[in-house]
């Protein structure tokens, strides 16, 4: 299998999206308060199964959409992970914070299909997602969000620098500065090497 890259949202990815979208549901993701996948869940799986359907979501998702919250309004982009034609996971970037992202969502949300869990992808993914967001999008530090029982995540954000501020709520709430992902990722190459 090829190296897995953050790419644009592209219709080439059709049948294993629409696959990884069944295994979300049937994971429950439908039921997260906070996540623009549950949202997509809802309002364009029915859509999602036409050439056609796909096609408009892939360019609607393809650009930098409007990410409407109770509390404003903030542009967001997203890049999926994908390796050989297959679809693994997804990255969106929210390009600023809205109180109710400060505290809850973050920069950066993530998401690994279920199938393609446990194999480092998660990690890869938000290292590639930073230099994203601190080099194209201005962003720096990152503020990445995750639930207190989540433990895997957890160690995703921590082995790619994130150093943990507070917890509101049930939210875990670390920063990354970009310097401390190019020392993440220095030390990855150093131990590859």
């Amino acid at each position: 299998m090829a190296e897995p890259q953050l790419i644009a949202p592209t219709v080439d990815v059709h049948a294993s999206f629409l696959a990884a979208m069944e295994e979300f549901r049937a994971d429950g993701a439908e039921a997260a308060p906070h996540s623009n996948l549950a949202g997509e869940l809802r309002t364009w799986a029915a859509r999602w199964r036409s050439v056609e359907g796909f096609a408009a979501y892939v360019e609607l998702t393809g650009g930098v959409e409007r990410d409407e919250r109770a509390d404003g309004v903030v542009a967001k982009s997203t890049r999926w992970w994908v390796a050989d034609g297959r679809y693994l996971g997804r990255v969106t970037f929210r390009h600023s914070l809205t109180p109710s992202l400060l505290d809850y969502g973050g920069h950066i949300g993530y998401a690994v299909r279920p199938g393609a869990r446990r194999r480092g992808h998660a990690t890869a993914m938000l290292r590639a997602a930073l230099p994203v967001a601190h080099h194209e999008l201005g962003i720096d530090p990152v503020l990445v969000t995750c639930d207190d029982t989540n433990t895997g995540s957890r160690k995703v954000i921590e082995a790619c620098g994130g150093v943990l501020e507070d917890q509101r709520a049930e939210k875990l709430r670390y920063w990354i500065h970009a310097t401390a992902t190019a020392t993440a990722a220095g030390q990855e190459s150093h131990r590859r090497g």
